[in-house]
């Protein structure tokens, strides 16, 4: 590992590096869209994170930190995503704690993801780095689109 450091994806090329791990998740993202897209999500406040291990990126997590209602003030991690071949081997538990350490420092009241129905070994890992089941999220799709903005 390259001394365990997470990165912030400043520079158009460290946000295309993060693509490949990236649409191992999200396999709907489009390579000639994903920088437009991800430019857009940041005037909302939305920041990507990163880690390399010999050079390449493995494991990548898209976050924001805002406030509702519900919650105050919150980080929600929209993405976290290992490399199949880098999974086991430590990189998503450090993406975690560095992003819980990022909770801390804004004051954050609750860390929070969501995680796919179908993704029991995602829900293993998040219930062993101290992750509980607080809600149902429930979602209606109105219409088909060409992008996963």
């Amino acid at each position: 590992m390259e001394k365990n450091i997470v990165k912030i994806a400043e520079t158009d090329l460290e946000i295309e590096g993060c693509f490949d791990v990236m649409s191992e998740l999200r396999t709907e993202l489009k390579r000639n869209e994903f920088l437009q897209t991800v430019r857009a999500m940041e005037s909302d406040g939305f920041r990507l994170a990163y880690m390399k291990d010999e050079g390449e990126v493995v494991v990548v997590a898209g976050y924001r930190i805002y406030t509702n209602l519900l919650m105050g003030s919150n980080l929600y991690i929209d993405d976290l995503v290992t490399s199949a071949s880098a999974r086991s081997r430590g990189f998503g538990e450090i993406m975690l704690k560095w992003l819980r350490e990022k909770a801390r420092e804004a004051g954050c009241r609750f860390f929070r993801l969501d995680s796919g129905t179908t993704r029991d070994q995602a829900h293993k890992f998040y219930f062993n780095q101290g992750f509980t089941i607080a809600a149902f999220a429930f979602c209606e799709l109105l219409h088909e689109s060409s992008t996963a903005s």
